[in-house]
């Protein structure tokens, strides 16, 4: 049973939420038993990892991810995931259609966005991290997104983001502006894209 259950890991890359683990099978006496012989490891509450992994490259996204599959980074996390900011994030800046309940955690510390469905389900990209699939939006879906909450996170963050885009990324102002209209703030980003064409 033993050797099943990490078998049952290791097709699920290696990683697993209780819930998970018990739907394929595995006992929430096995999951202790593993965790005391130190064979898997608690990544945050109800959520585990086999213990001989490589260390995790982006534990909070994995983290979170795991924890909230509909959870969706964006704002800032996302700006530096896309290295698009010189900012460095306190908090995993997460999206959730705004019919969701609120989810909570106690590490990492997550930063909740509620969208509309045509915003939420615009513009994301899915990455796997370390075999963990984790959603987050494209750049130019997390430009419109930052020009929307620009009163949140601050409009220096947002400017810059874009200048960042600009020099760093194929500049594709279609795409943001596409996005902005989704997320209603197309007249507020196209002065800006224009002063950059």
């Amino acid at each position: 049973m033993k050797q099943d259950a990490i078998e049952i890991f290791r097709s699920a890359g290696g990683q697993l939420r209780m819930i998970d683990a018990i739907n394929h099978g595995i006992t929430r006496y096995m999951l202790y038993s593993l965790r005391d012989q130190k064979i898997i490891e608690s990544v945050s509450r109800g959520t585990y990892r086999l213990a001989n992994l490589a260390p995790m490259s982006n534990p909070d996204f994995i983290t979170v991810s795991l924890r909230f599959p509909r959870a969706v980074i964006c704002l800032v996390s996302a700006l530096a995931y896309h290295e698009i900011t010189t900012q460095v994030p306190h908090k995993v800046s997460i999206a959730i259609p705004r019919s969701s309940r609120i989810p909570s955690l106690d590490f990492p510390p997550i930063a909740v966005s509620t969208f509309s469905k045509l915003e939420y389900e615009a513009g994301i990209v899915e990455h796997k991290i370390d075999g963990v699939t984790v959603k987050i939006y494209s750049p130019e879906k997390t430009i419109a997104d930052c020009f929307k909450f620009r009163n949140k996170i601050g409009m220096d963050i947002v400017v810059e983001a874009l200048k960042l885009y600009r020099s760093r990324k194929n500049f594709d102002s279609h795409s943001i502006l596409k996005y902005a209209k989704i997320c209603r703030v197309e007249n507020v980003i196209r002065p800006y894209l224009e002063v950059m064409q």
